[in-house]
């Protein structure tokens, strides 16, 4: 409590000292959703302009304004401390450093904050998903399907959808050429029943033996189950399962999701048309990504970020998660501009 009293008076010492305004630092290389934070950046103001203005953004318009007062306050804050790391006494430097350190937190949880009151959360962010992969050039697998869940799965795997590019130099190849294959997927957010109603008179459902490898049982059943949303034209399969009951359950809870995603698509398609972040199916003939193994290289190509360390990235660990982040920041930001756009 005391070193924050000595901190607050030295402050005002040094703020009555000052020659002149502090220079703002380039922000050159910074994220786009920091440049829309920087102080003097659009967001900001447009956040000043909502404060001078009786108008509200929404239901949340008073707690967003509140936490751009304290972040222009925390930020007010950082500045006079900043000066005082030039001060002559070793100890109130250390002070400092220490408050310096605390205010930045701050500053970010702040920031963090206003983006979580501004972007409004899709609809599906909670839901559970089904996962579709399908061949495309050079692609030996034909077709697979995971259902995946847990808290909010299609949120974070919602940027997945599009196309996949492998570039590798196979073990029989003589000639040291690169070959390129790719692999489409779909990210479909799992409905529920409130969400989606499907009446049983539009569906026909087929049975017929599973094909491919799985030994004897696998063709000598009517086990796999074929799902055609007549209104639609609408194909679901599913043959995983030797139980024939277990692989219809799977081929209509794929038939949910893709009739979801196409109802998704359809009331979204306007607001999304001209983000270069796609999400779930929107984006699903696009390339997003590729993944060079000679170069030890995965690039996203949506916001041209690449990685160099492949093997780490494959495996799914924090090379991963901070490409996921960095997606998720620009459809932020997107998003975020989106609304400056709107209401300026």
């Amino acid at each position: 409590m005391r070193s924050r009293l000595l901190l607050s008076v030295a402050r005002c010492l040094r703020t009555r000292r000052a020659l002149g305004p502090a220079r703002r630092h380039l922000s050159c290389g910074r994220p786009p959703l920091e440049e829309l934070l920087a102080r003097g950046g659009p967001l900001r103001t447009f956040l000043e302009r909502q404060a001078a203005s009786d108008s509200r953004l929404q239901v949340r318009g008073p707690e967003l304004l509140a936490a751009a007062t304290l972040l222009r306050e925390k930020e007010q804050e950082l500045r006079e401390t900043e000066q005082l790391l030039r001060d002559e006494n070793e100890d109130l430097r250390k002070l400092a450093e220490n408050e310096i350190t605390s205010c930045q937190k701050e500053i970010a949880q702040l920031k963090h904050q206003i983006i979580l009151l501004l972007v409004p959360s899709e609809e599906t962010d909670e839901n559970d998903l089904i996962l579709e992969v399908t061949a495309g050039v050079g692609g030996g697998l034909r077709h697979a399907s995971a259902s995946i869940g847990g808290p909010e799965a299609y949120k974070h795997m919602k940027f997945e959808g599009g196309v996949h590019r492998v570039q590798r130099v196979p073990k029989t190849e003589k000639q040291g050429r690169i070959h390129t294959s790719t692999m489409t997927v779909a990210i479909l957010p799992q409905p529920t029943e409130i969400n989606l109603v499907i009446n049983p008179k539009d569906l026909r459902i087929d049975t017929k033996r599973a094909s491919g490898a799985g030994g004897q049982h696998v063709n000598t059943t009517d086990s796999a189950v074929r799902v055609v949303h007549l209104p639609t034209g609408v194909v679901s399969e599913c043959q995983q399962e030797r139980s024939q009951l277990k692989n219809r359950e799977m081929a209509m809870k794929k038939l949910r999701a893709k009739l979801y995603s196409m109802h998704l698509e359809e009331e979204t398609s306007k607001r999304y048309s001209a983000r270069k972040i796609q999400i779930g199916t929107k984006g699903r003939s696009e390339k997003i990504r590729t993944y060079n193994f000679p170069q030890n290289r995965v690039t996203d190509h949506r916001i041209n970020k690449s990685l160099h360390d492949l093997e780490t990235f494959l495996q799914g660990e924090h090379l991963l998660d901070d490409l996921v982040q960095s997606l998720k920041d620009y459809a932020d930001y997107e998003s975020l501009v989106e609304i400056i756009s709107r209401k300026l």
